[in-house]
C-alpha cells in the first residue's frame, strides 16, 4: 500500500522543524538563548586582543581599607586623592563613587546648621528691617525738629548701623569658608581644579508613565545628548534605548564641579553574567549617556555635543562609529590577562596615597577610580571572569570603545542564521534519509561541529556574532528525530502486520531464532494464533535451543507452553521433567574450577554430581541474576540453616588496579553490615572469597521484593504501604544510628514475607562496596530514578539519602508511577536537581491528603529540610495510617 504524505521523510522534518523553531523561539526562547551565550562566551575568550594602555586602575582594595578605615572614607581624602592624581598629570578621571547624600560628618553638619539658623534668625532677617524703619521715622521727623535731625545724623553714622551689615556679611562669609573646607567642600574644590573629572548617577530601569515631576538638575542635563539621529522607522519599530522612570544624582555641590555626569547602570543577562554595555538611556524625552562612553569622549577630548545618537543602529563620536544593538547596548570585549596578571594594572590607593606609588605614573592615562575589596559592592560574572568589580568592567567598555575592539550582531547576520536554519531543513528531509546509519551520524556530528567552531571563528577573526548554537542543536535534534521516527515507523508495520498475519509472526520469530534473539522469537510465537502442530514444532526446536545455551529455565517455559495446548505432543513430558531438573543446575564460573572444562565448575542434577561448596556452604540452586553476579539458595551443613548466597565475580567486573580496594571494601561493607540486627533487616551471616567468587551469605527469607506492587494495576492497600514503609523507615533509622548508609534503597531491595506479611530490607552496603568504581563491563551502579539530587552530584551522602529514596519508594508503591521521569539519564538528574514532583494526590485522588507533606518532605531538594532521621518519618506514616480504614 502506498504510504501517505504524512508518512514521508520530508514531512516529517518540516513537522519537527516547525515544533522545533515555536519551541526554541517561543516557548523556552530563555533555554536555547543560555546555549547561544555559553558559545558566545567561549568566542569572547577566543578572540585575542590587547587593552588600551592608556587606562589605569586605582582600586580601593582591601589593604586600603585596612590601612586608611572602612569604605566610604572621608571626602577630604577622596579629595586628596583626586589631589594626586591632579599633581601626576592624570587626562581623564572616572570615579564610580555615588554621592546621591552630602556628607554627614558633625563638622559639616554643625556648619551647615549654623548657616540655615543664621539665615533664619533676627539678626539678618528682622532687626536690619527695624533698623532701616526706625531710621526713615527719625528722617522725617528732622524736617521739623533741628534736635530730632541731631538724634538722626548721629543714628546714622553710629557705629551700629555702620558696622552692622559688615558684621552680618563677615559672619555669612566665614560660614562659607567653613563649609568649603569640609569634605564636600573640598572635594567639589578638588573636582573643579582637576576639570575632568567624572561622575557617575544611576537610573530605574523601566517605563515611565506620565510627565517628570521635575526636570533633572542643570549639571545633568548638561551631559545630555541632543544630536540624536533618527533612520527611518526606527522609533516606529521600538529601536530606542532602555527607557528609565527616576534617577539618583550626585549631590549639587559635587554635581556642579564634575566635568560630565554619566549612567553607571549594568544590565545583566538572565543568567546574571554581564556582557554589554548600555551607551544610551532614554529618560522621558531625554538621552543620557553611560560613564564608559563620556570617559571615553573626554579622552578624545570631546563632550556630550560631540555625541550622536544613531537609533536603531549606534552611536558615533570624533569619527568613531560605534555599532550597538537596537536598544544602543554595546557588546563588550572582555580582555583577557596573561595568567600571572591581569588585562588592565590594578593600583592600591593606599599605596597611591601613601606615596609609595609616583603620581606620575598617571600623566595623560585614563585614571578609573573604584573598590575592589569584599564587602564594598556587588561584583559581576563576565565571560572571562566569574566575578568582577564594577570598576573592573567600566575599563573593559571604555578600551572597547576606544579601541573599536566591541563585537556586533549586524541586521545581516539574521538573513545568514534563517538560511542556515532553511538549510539544516533541506538536510533532514532530503540527504538524511538517503544515508545510511554510520555516514549519516558522521555527517551530522560534523556539521554540528562545524556550526559552533564557525560561530566561534567569525567571533575571534571578526567581531560579528553569529548565532549558530541553536542550529547545531537544531541539527542533532533533528537527525535524532529522524532517526527514532524512521525505527518507529518500522515497528508500527511490524505491529500492524502482526495482527493481520499469523504468518508475519512466525517468519519474524524464525528470524530471530536465526539471528540468536530467543526471548524475541519466543515472544513472536506466542502471538501466533491459530496455535496448530508447525507453531508447537517451531517452539519445541526453539525450546531446544534454551537448552543448547543452557537457558533451562526458559526452556522450561516454552515446554510447559506446548504441553499447555498437546500434553502428549512428542516426548513433551520428558522433556519438561528434565528442564526442571536442569533449571536447578549451578554454574560457578572462576579460575579455581580450572579442572572442569573451560574453567567452569557444573553442577547438574541429572546426573546426581557432589553438589559445590562456596565456603562452608553447600550450593543448591540458583535463586536469580543481580547486578553483579548470581544469587543461590546455599545451606549450611553444620546447623542445617537455609542461607541465600550472593556472589560477584570482582576480578571480571573491575580493572586489576582497582580489584584490591574494591575486595578491601567488600569486607569491610559486609562486616559493617554484618552486625545490623533488626527485626525489618535481612541478616548477613559471612562473608568470603572461593572459586574466584566474593560472596556473602545472608538470611534466607520466602517471599517476593515489592517491585511487582509498583504496577497500577497491582498496589497494595493504601494502609498496607503505610505500614510497610514505617517500618523500612525504622529500619533505616536503626541503621542510620549505627553509622551505616544503604545507598539502593528501591523496591527491589524490599522483601515481603509471605508467611507473616512483614518487610525486610536487603543489600546493606553493597552499593557502596563498588561506590566510585570503574567496572569492566561499564555497568550502571544503582538505580539513578530513586537517588537523592546529592547522591547523583557525587557529594558525600548520609542518612538523609536513603530517606529520599524512600520517599520515591512511597510515592511509587502508592500511584503506581515515578515522581521522577525522563527520557534520558542528562534529563532524569536536571528533573530530580531542580524540578518538583507532581503531587500524588493528583495521580491518584483517593489518598489521604495527609500522606501529601510527607511525601514532600521526604522529596525536598535540600537535604538539610528533609526528613533528619527514619524515626520521625515512621512516626508521621503511622499518623496517617491510623485515619486510614483498611480493606
Amino acid at each position: 500500500m502506498k504510504p501517505q504524505f504524512w508518512t514521508r521523510d520530508w514531512f516529517a522534518a518540516v513537522a519537527f522543524s516547525l515544533v522545533f523553531a515555536v519551541l526554541a523561539f517561543a516557548v523556552f526562547a530563555d533555554g536555547f538563548e543560555s546555549l547561544e551565550r555559553y558559545t558566545y562566551d567561549l568566542g569572547v575568550r577566543a578572540r585575542e586582543r590587547t587593552p588600551s594602555d592608556r587606562i589605569a586602575i586605582v582600586a580601593i582594595d582591601d589593604d586600603s581599607i585596612r590601612n586608611l578605615g572602612r569604605w566610604p572614607w572621608p571626602r577630604t581624602r577622596q579629595a586628596e586623592l583626586i589631589d594626586k592624581l591632579r599633581e601626576g598629570g592624570a587626562k581623564v578621571i572616572g570615579n564610580t563613587a555615588l554621592y546621591l547624600e552630602a556628607e554627614q560628618s558633625g563638622d559639616a553638619a554643625l556648619i551647615a546648621t549654623l548657616r540655615q539658623q543664621l539665615d533664619a534668625s533676627p539678626l539678618t532677617q528682622q532687626i536690619p528691617v527695624e533698623i532701616e524703619t526706625f531710621n526713615l521715622m527719625l528722617k522725617d521727623a528732622a524736617h521739623g525738629s533741628p534736635q530730632v535731625g541731631e538724634i538722626a545724623s548721629a543714628f546714622e553714622t553710629s557705629a551700629l548701623v555702620r558696622d552692622y551689615g559688615r558684621l552680618v556679611t563677615e559672619l555669612l562669609g566665614t560660614l562659607d569658608a567653613a563649609a568649603r573646607a569640609s569634605g564636600d567642600g573640598r572635594l567639589s574644590g578638588a573636582l573643579q581644579a582637576q576639570g575632568r573629572t567624572l561622575l557617575p548617577m544611576v537610573f530605574t530601569i523601566g517605563r515611565p508613565q506620565g510627565r517628570p515631576d521635575a526636570l533633572l538638575p542643570e549639571f545633568v542635563r548638561r551631559s545630555a545628548l541632543t544630536r540624536i539621529a533618527d533612520r527611518v522607522g526606527a522609533r516606529a519599530d521600538g529601536a530606542l534605548p532602555l527607557p528609565t522612570r527616576e534617577a539618583f544624582v550626585p549631590i549639587a555641590v559635587l554635581g556642579e564641579a564634575a566635568a560630565a555626569v554619566g549612567h553607571l547602570n549594568t544590565t545583566p543577562d538572565v543568567d546574571g553574567a554581564v556582557r554589554y554595555e548600555p551607551l544610551v538611556l532614554q529618560h522621558f524625552d531625554e538621552f543620557y549617556p553611560s560613564l564608559s562612553l563620556l570617559i571615553a569622549a573626554s579622552a578624545l577630548n570631546l563632550g556630550p555635543q560631540d555625541i550622536e545618537v544613531r537609533l536603531g543602529e549606534g552611536v558615533a563620536m570624533g569619527g568613531l562609529e560605534i555599532g550597538t544593538s537596537p536598544a544602543l547596548r554595546m557588546y563588550t570585549h572582555f580582555y583577557r590577562g596573561d595568567g600571572t596578571r591581569p588585562a588592565f594594572p590594578v593600583d592600591s590607593a593606599y599605596d597611591l596615597l601613601s606615596g609609595k606609588l609616583p603620581a606620575s605614573k598617571y600623566k595623560d592615562k585614563i585614571v578609573l577610580i573604584g573598590t575592589t575589596a569584599v564587602g564594598t559592592g556587588d561584583t559581576f560574572a563576565t565571560p572571562v571572569s566569574p566575578a568582577t568589580a564594577p570598576v573592573v568592567t567600566l575599563a573593559h567598555a571604555v578600551s572597547s570603545l576606544l579601541q573599536g575592539d566591541y563585537f556586533t550582531h549586524p541586521a545581516w547576520t539574521g538573513w545568514v542564521e534563517l538560511a542556515v536554519f532553511l538549510a539544516i531543513v533541506a538536510y533532514l528531509a532530503l540527504a538524511l534519509p538517503r544515508l545510511g546509519p554510520t555516514p549519516s551520524a558522521a555527517l551530522t556530528l560534523a556539521l554540528a561541529v562545524g556550526l559552533i567552531v564557525t560561530q566561534i571563528g567569525v567571533m575571534a577573526s571578526s567581531a560579528v556574532w553569529l548565532k549558530l548554537t541553536v542550529a547545531a542543536v537544531f541539527l542533532l535534534a533533528g537527525h535524532a528525530f529522524m532517526t527514532v521516527k524512521k525505527f518507529n515507523i518500522t515497528e508500527r508495520l511490524k505491529q500492524s502486520s502482526e495482527v493481520e498475519s499469523a504468518e508475519s509472526n512466525r517468519m519474524l520469530g524464525l528470524a530471530f531464532q536465526g539471528q540468536g534473539q530467543l526471548d524475541m522469537a519466543f515472544e513472536k510465537f506466542r502471538r501466533v494464533q491459530p496455535v496448530d502442530d508447525k507453531l508447537l514444532d517451531l517452539i519445541y526446536n526453539l525450546a531446544l535451543d534454551f537448552e543448547r545455551k543452557r537457558q533451562f529455565n526458559k526452556a522450561e517455559s516454552a515446554y510447559q507452553y506446548i504441553a499447555g495446548f498437546n500434553k502428549d505432543f512428542r516426548d513433551i513430558q520428558q522433556k519438561l521433567s528434565r528442564a526442571k531438573k536442569l533449571s536447578e543446575t549451578v554454574i560457578l564460573g572462576g579460575n579455581a574450577a580450572s579442572s572442569h572444562p573451560g574453567g567452569t565448575l557444573v553442577l547438574d542434577a541429572t546426573a546426581q554430581i557432589e553438589k559445590p561448596m562456596l565456603g562452608r556452604y553447600q550450593v543448591e540452586k540458583e535463586l536469580g541474576k543481580g547486578a553483579m553476579g548470581i544469587v543461590y539458595m546455599g545451606k549450611d551443613p553444620k546447623i542445617g540453616r537455609q542461607v541465600a548466597i550472593k556472589t560477584m565475580a570482582l576480578s571480571q567486573e573491575f580493572e586489576p588496579d582497582e580489584l584490591a580496594s574494591v575486595k578491601e571494601r567488600f569486607f569491610r561493607e559486609a562486616e559493617t553490615a554484618g552486625r545490623l540486627t533488626h527485626p525489618n533487616i535481612v541478616s548477613i551471616y559471612d562473608a568470603g572469597e572461593e572459586h574466584d567468587l566474593a560472596y556473602i551469605a545472608m538470611e534466607f527469607v520466602r517471599g517476593h521484593d515489592l517491585t511487582r506492587h509498583t504496577k497500577p494495576n497491582a498496589l497494595l492497600p493504601v494502609r498496607e504501604v503505610l505500614r510497610l514503609m514505617a517500618d523500612a523507615a525504622d529500619a533505616l533509622d536503626y541503621a542510620h544510628a549505627n553509622g551505616i548508609v544503604h545507598r539502593d534503597i528501591k523496591p527491589a531491595n524490599m522483601m515481603l514475607i509471605e508467611a507473616t506479611q512483614t518487610l525486610k530490607l536487603m543489600d546493606f552496603g553493597i552499593a557502596r562496596i563498588t561506590d566510585s568504581s570503574k567496572t569492566k563491563t561499564g555497568m550502571v551502579l544503582g538505580t539513578p530514578s530513586y537517588m537523592s539530587p546529592e547522591q547523583l552530584a557525587g557529594k558525600r551522602v548520609d542518612g538523609r539519602s536513603d530517606l529520599f529514596s524512600l520517599g520515591v519508594t512511597l510515592y511509587q508503591l502508592l500511584t503506581g508511577a515515578l515522581p521522577f521521569q525522563a527520557d534520558s539519564m542528562v534529563n532524569l538528574m536536571m528533573k530530580i536537581a531542580s524540578e518538583a514532583h507532581t503531587p500524588a494526590t493528583t495521580l491518584r485522588p483517593d489518598l489521604p491528603p495527609a500522606i501529601e507533606p510527607i511525601i514532600d518532605k521526604a522529596l525536598h531538594k535540600n537535604a538539610d529540610e528533609r526528613y533528619q532521621r527514619g524515626a520521625d518519618m515512621a512516626r508521621d506514616l503511622r499518623g496517617v495510617m491510623s485515619t486510614v480504614t483498611a480493606g
